[in-house]
């Protein structure tokens, strides 16, 4: 999977897409060199990894988004370094993807440059969230938000998980929500995503383990 030079990870709001790239390009770096973070999430004012720029710049990451007055907003727009790094065949990539139409038609917007890339698609699902907490659902937002990114979902992810309350069973229930949904996509699930060492065992699909980047104010 990681031999990809383009990762794009996409899902509805809420689903860890942004705490997902970031540990999915902590990962690469330790293989790789340059490694760039596309931030396109132009939809939640909250998680951003424009937010740890400077974190991960001490590791040799860059992350690229909007600066200046336009870092906080919520404007469709992809800075123009963006498809400089993406023709550029040095730079291993993550893309950052916004969690809903919005999201997908910025990612439209920079299709072309990905699809000629050795790229992996992801679409991550969090099935105890409103958006994706039936597979009818989830298949629907997953086959919308594909065409309006002119983007193929290649992989699904499992992230199930209730925040710090997350125990085993929610991970393994998510692990079955997720395979169900593949099952009525054809889309094959790439992973499961476990955070800060919970033990998990008895998983079809590989683990990702994952750090805590992104903090809530209370837990600053």
């Amino acid at each position: 999977m990681l031999e990809k030079h383009v990762h794009v990870l996409m899902g509805m709001f809420g689903s860890g897409k942004t705490e997902i790239s970031l540990n999915l390009a902590a990962c690469i770096r330790q293989e790789r060199n340059p490694v760039a973070i596309v931030d396109a999430d132009i939809v939640s004012p909250y998680f951003r990894s424009r937010d740890l720029t400077e974190v991960f710049a001490e590791d040799n990451v860059e992350i690229i988004a909007p600066k200046g007055a336009f870092r906080i907003a919520d404007l469709p727009t992809i800075p123009a370094r963006v498809r400089g790094v993406l023709q550029s065949y040095d730079y291993s990539i993550v893309v950052d993807a916004g969690g809903n139409d919005y999201g997908a038609v910025v990612l439209s917007s920079i299709s072309g440059d990905i699809n000629v890339r050795q790229s992996a698609v992801y679409f991550v699902i969090n099935p105890f969230r409103p958006f994706t907490d039936t597979v009818n659902k989830t298949v629907e937002h997953l086959s919308r938000l594909s065409r309006r990114a002119r983007l193929r979902v290649d992989y699904l992810i499992n992230n199930a998980n209730l925040g710090n309350e997350t125990a085993e069973s929610d991970i393994l229930t998510g692990e079955r929500f997720v395979e169900a949904v593949s099952e009525a996509s054809g889309i094959p699930v790439a992973m499961t995503c476990v955070m800060n060492g919970t033990e998990v065992s008895g998983n079809s699909f590989p683990l990702f383990r994952m750090k805590k980047y992104l903090k809530t104010p209370w837990e600053v």
